[in-house]
């Protein structure tokens, strides 16, 4: 297991602060983690058609996925911070001219990664000359995000 596996499920079992675990699928509902003592969930439900499930632990819920940004909001309105774990793909920046160069100078945003390289890795889309993108595999990260003291919430 690696250290940001054991840091997701360390996350995940806190119960200090909510968690929201936003998965990947199209059909894939939120994931959300209270904190203990917060065996009641009625703040985020009250007045909306679709109510959240609820799991054999109380403090455990699944929640559409349209509801992110309003539980995030409403999460940090009534808590102050909340973890969110969510899949993303790096992007990689570099340009053909680089991964094509003969020489060791290298002024490329890939910081020689790929210097003199060629195409041979693939997967490489190339906006022209000068700039070349690619996607990496996807990965899961984790951010805690803190209400800022002052900051009103936005409307939608």
């Amino acid at each position: 297991m690696s250290n940001n596996d054991q840091r997701l499920r360390d996350v995940w079992k806190q119960r200090e602060v909510p968690v929201v675990l936003r998965r990947g699928g199209p059909d894939e509902k939120l994931r959300i983690r209270l904190p203990a003592g917060e065996e009641k969930f009625d703040w985020i439900s009250s007045g909306r058609q679709h109510q959240p499930e609820r799991f054999d632990d109380p403090h455990y819920w699944e929640l559409g996925k349209t509801r992110f940004n309003d539980f995030v909001e409403q999460a940090l309105d009534r808590f102050g911070k909340l973890y969110v774990i969510q899949p993303y793909r790096e992007q990689e920046k570099c340009a053909r001219a680089c991964r094509h160069a003969k020489g060791h100078d290298c002024n490329c945003s890939c910081m020689g990664a790929h210097h003199g390289t060629g195409d041979g890795l693939g997967g490489w889309f190339d906006i022209g000359d000068a700039f070349s993108t690619r996607w990496g595999d996807r990965a899961v990260a984790c951010r805690l995000m803190i209400r800022r003291p002052g900051v009103e919430r936005t409307k939608q």
